[in-house]
């Protein structure tokens, strides 16, 4: 619903398109003060999202006034009447409209909202500051006007009855004026059946029929529930404003001696800036100066300040704890950690749970359903049963008020908001109700082994040589086929090869195969690395089979190396588990819930990490075998994948519900539908139980809306209750959905 008190809709700390829209090229394609930006590129399952027909562009604004998803309905209603408009949608989480259609659309749809009676943020310059957040008059002048003249009203009415009678009708009037504009607001823009309809209609009838008292009370009660209703939203929504204002608008940028104050959309990768202690980071960056300390809790919930060293990554959003720090600019503009973090977001608004959907489309057939019953027995009694008409017609606008959906349509999005929310606080990221759901269906996990189960930090534990290569040879030679790996075997070899001060040599003609290994060109030899299982066979000949089953027997990762296929030697790796990987597999279990690993490494290796676990495995999986355990997997029954690694992403597409690390590659983070930015198996057990309590509370907020409404529908054609007692069933079931929703808060909590 809208706060229908102030036209102007106010909010806190608006961001202007150009600070907010990620990957967008911008295009001034309106007159007036509102932006219009043409985007390039949006979320997915967003009308950005499709290909562009021809002629067609793409364009996204800001939106302010919206309390809840119903709004948001509303607003997209309005702009897909515009001639030209092919696709809009609105994200509410960050309040973003996103429209795609031919020609110039900008006035069009700008004229369209306004009309609806919502408003399109105007632009402001980077640096300026932030819109002043409404006060507390602004936002309930309205209500307290109302009840101020409710009870002069009354006190007129103890004193003289009719002068009382002419109070209560200009007190009525008063309050159904902004009721009434926004209804014909939304009747023009396409929404006749809004609350707002249901309201003027109620209210205008009972002044006709003289009910003047409860003609008042059902607005006055009714603005306290839209009242109540913007306040949950904003609380839910609070999460994602906070996160925009961890992006500095502004960025120091150095160049040579010179220092200077260049907006965020100026700053590109390689570009050097200076950040003081204190300060947040504008962008992702390499570290230049370190050792420093910075906050990272913002992005990741880790409440301890972490210290990093010369040429360590930093993520956008951090703050610098105690000194001026120096870093070179490694994301692109709207490419940022926060970036990423925020379309995210977008992405889970625009994914709306089953139940929701139904939901949303029931009470596009209830509403007018109930309109249709309700003008039935206000006038079929008198006309053919010969009947009063005053005592028919009150019972009428009595079940329209009744009859409102707003309670029901607010139980779904209202418990699924809280659920994100509390997720979010938990540090995971979840891409809407479709993955809530999915997450409560799920009955086995299973888990990627390498930077999943295990720290992904594995350490190089032996070398053996074919005799004529000496150990630093051959460590030299393998760093040099994994210079610039992202791999965390690959790694480890580099980090080692660095401590023992060896020379590494160039590659050329890199190539890296997925789940089977690298391949380079050094000194004139193809170098090839690959686990054992991968490499020729006659290529491990005498006892090299025996060196490799000991050392994966002690749980070790071997890597072959060779140099024109024959072979020069192998390198095992060691990684540990994460320390809380066993509580996290046995909680799941105590839910029901059981583990498998999936993984590229060897059989023995791998048997050693899921011992230690007691889940089951299966080892020496290519990307595409992963594909196919997880398929069969979930013909069984639902499951989820956790992964960190591009050949994980496959398998998380095919699961039931995909889940990526926060640590993970960024392939993985895109095609999953949840991230732990936290970087931790804990939050897995939560997250079950998290989704489990949001399915339940839906249920619970749906009994409550239709049993309210079932219960005051007998006693209304009974006779038992009137107007005001509806309006107090409608809101008091809105409050108690809403207040039911937002105890799910507290599961975000740690």
């Amino acid at each position: 619903m809208r706060k229908l008190s102030l036209p102007e809709g106010p909010m806190a700390n608006p961001v202007s398109p150009e600070q907010h829209t990620p990957h967008t090229e911008h295009a001034t394609c309106c007159d007036s003060g509102s932006c219009c930006a043409a985007t390039a590129s949006e979320t997915r399952e967003s009308p950005a999202d499709a290909p562009l027909p021809p002629g067609a562009t793409r364009h996204s604004w800001q939106v302010s006034g919206m309390d809840c998803a119903a709004c948001a309905r509303k607003v997209e209603n309005a702009v897909r009447s515009v001639p030209g408009v092919s696709q809009v949608q609105v994200l509410f989480a960050t309040e973003k409209l996103l429209v795609t259609g031919q020609g110039d659309l900008c006035a069009a749809v700008e004229q369209a909202v306004t009309r609806a009676g919502y408003q399109l943020l105007s632009s402001r310059p980077a640096g300026t500051p932030p819109v002043a957040e409404a006060g507390f008059w602004q936002e309930n002048r309205t209500i307290l006007i109302l009840a101020a003249m409710m009870i002069i009203s009354q006190i007129i009415a103890w004193a003289a009855p009719a002068a009382g009678n002419i109070a209560f009708i200009v007190t009525t009037l008063t309050g159904l004026w902004p009721i009434a504009r926004q209804a014909w607001r939304l009747i023009r823009s396409g929404s006749w059946f809004a609350i707002e309809t249901l309201m003027t209609v109620a209210a205008a009838g009972a002044l006709v029929i003289g009910a003047t008292h409860e003609a008042a009370m059902v607005l006055l009660l009714f603005l306290l529930g839209e009242r109540l209703e913007g306040w949950a939203a904003s609380r839910a929504r609070k999460g994602v404003t906070a996160l925009m204002a961890l992006r500095p608008e502004v960025a120091t940028r150095v160049e040579g001696d010179q220092r200077t104050t260049v907006a965020l959309a100026d700053l590109h990768p390689g570009d050097v800036i200076e950040v003081s202690a204190g300060g947040r980071l504008p962008a992702d960056g390499i570290l230049l100066n370190g050792p420093a300390s910075f906050d990272e809790s913002a992005i990741t919930g880790e409440s301890v300040p972490v210290e990093h060293q010369n040429g360590d990554p930093v993520s956008a959003g951090c703050t610098s704890v105690d000194r001026l720090v120096s870093l070179r600019v490694t994301s692109r503009p709207g490419e940022s950690a926060i970036d990423r973090i925020l379309r995210m977001i977008e992405e889970a608004d625009s994914r709306r749970a089953p139940i929701e959907r139904f939901i949303d489309r029931f009470s596009r057939v209830y509403t007018p359903a109930i309109m249709a019953l309700a003008l039935l027995v206000a006038v079929i009694p008198p006309l053919l049963m010969g009947q009063l008409w005053e005592p028919w017609i009150y019972k009428g606008l009595t079940l329209l008020l009744i009859g409102c959906p707003c309670a029901l349509v607010i139980s779904t999005p209202a418990a699924i908001t809280s659920g994100l929310a509390a997720a979010s606080r938990r540090g995971a990221l979840l891409k809407g109700g479709v993955a809530l759901e999915r997450l409560r269906q799920v009955q086995q996990m299973a888990f990627d082994k390498t930077g999943t189960l295990t720290r992904g930090q594995p350490r190089v534990s032996a070398i053996v040589t074919h005799g004529t290569l000496s150990e630093a040879q051959l460590l030299a030679l393998a760093a040099s086929a994994e210079q610039g790996t992202s791999h965390p075997l690959g790694q480890a070899i580099m980090r080692e090869a660095q401590a023992r001060g060896l020379e590494v040599s160039r590659a050329t003609s890199q190539t890296t195969r997925a789940g089977v290994g690298i391949e380079a060109v050094i000194n004139g030899q193809n170098i090839t690395l690959c686990a054992p299982a991968r490499a020729p066979r006659e290529a491990l000949s005498g006892d090299w089979p025996r060196e490799i089953a000991t050392l994966e027997s002690g749980g070790q990762t071997v890597i072959v190396a060779l140099a024109d296929n024959q072979l020069q030697g192998i390198i095992g790796l060691s990684d540990t588990l994460r320390e809380d990987a066993r509580q996290a597999i046995a909680q799941l279990k105590a839910l029901g819930i059981e583990g498998i690993m999936l993984t590229g490494d060897n059989p023995r290796a791998a048997a050693a990490i899921a011992g230690e676990l007691g889940i089951e495995f299966r080892a020496g999986l290519l990307p595409e075998d992963k594909v196919t355990a997880v398929r069969a997997l979930n013909q069984q029954a639902p499951l989820a994948m956790v992964g960190d690694g591009i050949n994980d992403a496959p398998a998380m597409k095919t699961a039931t519900i995909g889940i990526a690390m926060g640590s993970g590659s960024d392939v993985a983070l895109e095609t999953a539908d949840a991230a732990l930015t936290r970087n931790s198996l804990a939050e897995l057990p939560a997250l079950i139980r998290l989704a489990r309590a949001t399915h339940s509370n839906i249920r619970q907020n749906i009994g409550v809306a239709l049993g309210l409404k079932a219960l005051f529908l007998v006693t209304t054609l009974l006779g038992v209750t009137g107007l005001w007692m509806a309006v107090l069933a409608d809101s008091g079931a809105t409050a108690l959905v809403t207040a039911n929703a937002l105890r799910l808060l507290r599961r975000g909590k740690n």
